[in-house]
This record gives C-alpha cells, structure tokens and sequence, in this order.
C-alpha cells in the first residue's frame, strides 16, 4: 500500500466500512469525524504517516477530547474509531502493531435510560384509542414497538412483507442494513390486523403503498413524525417522563428482563452486535430492584406506615 499518511489511510478505511462492511452513511460520518479529528492532532503533533502514530499519541488525543469537555459517550465513539481505524490497518499489514489495543475506555457516567412501569405503558398504549384510521395506525406502532422492541428507524422502515403471521414474527432489517427476525407478541398482532383490515384502507395512499406504517400520500410514518405523536400521547396519558420511542425500546428489554429472559436472548432481539450494549439493562433492572427493596424491606432504611417492629410474625 503506497499511501501511509494519516488523511489518506483514514479514507480508505471509512470506504471500507461504507462498502464492504455496509455500515449506515450516519455512522460512516460519525467515524469519519473523529477520525478527522485525530488526524488534525496528528499533523498538529508533526505525524504525518500512520508510522509515526503511537499510543502516547492517542492517549493525548483522547485526553484533549476530555479537555474539550466532550461526554464519555462521545469520547467512548471516538476510541472505537480510533481502534477500527488502526485494527484494519494491522490486518491490511499496514503496521505491524497496535498502538490503539489497550486504550482504556473512558467511564461512561451515562444517565440510566427512563424506563415505564407496565402501568403507564398500558396507558401509553391506550392514549391514541381506536376509532380513527390513524389511531389504529398508531396503536398498533405503539404495540409494536413495545413488543418487539424495534428502533424508530426499524418500526418506520417496515413493509407490508415485513410481517409474517404463521409464525407471527418480523424480518427486520438493522443497522448495517443486517437482518435478524424478533417476534411478535398477540396483542401486537391484534392492532395490526385491525388496523390494516379497518385503519390502512382509508389513509390517504396507503392502499398502493408497500410500507406498513404510512404517513402522507402512502409515503413511510417519519421517525420525527412518531416521536411527536409519541410525545402527545404520554402527555394525554398523564406520564411525567421524558418519553421517546426510544423509552419504549428500554421498556421492552427491563420489562424482559425482570421476567426471567436471559440477556443473550435480549441482545439478539434488541439487535445488538456486542452484548455490553445490552448489558445496561441489568443495571436497569438491578436499581429498580433496589428500589423495591428500599420500599418494601422493613431493614432496608425506609419504614412503611404502620410496619411491625416483630420480625418473628
């Protein structure tokens, strides 16, 4: 390979990962970012060929990051950039060695996700009602989403073949356009029936349109356009949180989780590549587990009105 600079290899990578490996043009430009990024400190630092770059230097590039008063979130993206970057280069025998292998990932101190109790997500689901076409249409996104835990993009992307009902699952396709099968709970199943029996035909051009979800003139539901909706029916249902389609994604692994399913199963229907994704959920769990115990235990710090003192009873 003639070209070792810095610029020039960075390129070439983000067309490898655009390409060969199919990843979304989002991510493709959040990698080329940060590797963007590194690469203005490694001219910045006199480094011109990915040669001359050594783990001090990522250390101070990651460190100027922290300085910068970037989030542990972002800061933990721009090192996956940085090891992909420089794991492809060892495998393309650009270098022999890995200056990014034993960079320590910055603790993430990341906000635990909200979560809906199972009452409020009946409530969230019964907000849109039933008797317009686009109340069946939302109501049945909205169990859908809850039963399958689909990514917004996911849930709008879907087509009518999407959908397969002997056994009812969905095919859907994921990031880096990979495609991986999740069930389908029977009340999920129930709305959307109803709702392309009874809702679908009379949305303006959904009839002729091959996506599940439609919007105007049978073009796909918009992630904006769910996310609004979303928005106004936790408002209609009372729920004092912040709640997103996302929230509804977190709902569906706690909810599996406390029900005794176990974290692989999770991750593969979540549609996680790395299971330290799904691992956050445990957390989840675990806190809300302790806040049982806090309200509940008679030992656990906070008495419950008219508790007895004998614990022998």
């Amino acid at each position: 390979m003639a070209d070792r600079s810095v610029d020039g290899l960075i390129g070439l990578y983000l067309d490898v990962l655009r390409v060969e490996r199919g990843l979304s043009p989002r991510t493709v430009e959040a990698y080329g970012s940060d590797l963007a990024g590194l690469a203005a400190f490694c001219a910045a630092e006199g480094v011109d060929a990915v040669d001359g770059v050594d783990r001090a230097h990522l250390e101070r590039f990651l460190g100027q990051l922290h300085e910068r008063g970037l989030s542990a979130t972002s800061r933990a993206r721009a090192l996956s950039a940085v090891r992909g970057f420089f794991k492809f280069l060892v495998v393309d025998g650009v270098r022999e060695d890995d200056p990014a292998a034993r960079l320590r990932s910055p603790k993430s101190g990341r906000k635990l996700p909200d979560v809906l109790t199972r009452d409020d997500v009946m409530a969230l689901l019964a907000a849109p009602g039933v008797e317009t076409p686009r109340g069946l249409r939302d109501t049945a996104m909205l169990e859908l989403v809850y039963s399958s835990g689909l990514r917004v993009s996911e849930l709008c992307g879907l087509e009518l073949n999407s959908l397969r009902a002997d056994p009812p699952i969905l095919v859907v396709r994921g990031k880096g356009n990979k495609e991986r099968i999740v069930p389908v709970g029977p009340h999920a199943l129930r709305s959307i029936a109803t709702y392309l029996e009874e809702g679908r035909p009379l949305l303006p051009g959904a009839p002729g349109s091959r996506f599940l979800f439609c919007g105007r003139a049978g073009r796909p539901m918009t992630r904006q356009g769910f996310w609004k909706n979303i928005k106004r029916y936790a408002l209609q249902a009372g729920i004092d949180k912040d709640v997103s389609p996302h929230t509804m994604r977190h709902s569906f692994a706690t909810h599996l989780l406390e029900g005794g399913a176990d974290l692989r199963s999770v991750q593969t229907m979540l549609g996680h590549a790395d299971i330290a994704t799904t691992e956050i959920y445990t957390h989840v769990s675990s806190e809300r587990l302790r806040d049982v115990h806090r309200e509940a235990h008679p030992r656990a710090g906070k008495r419950r009105a008219n508790a007895p003192d004998d614990e022998g009873t």
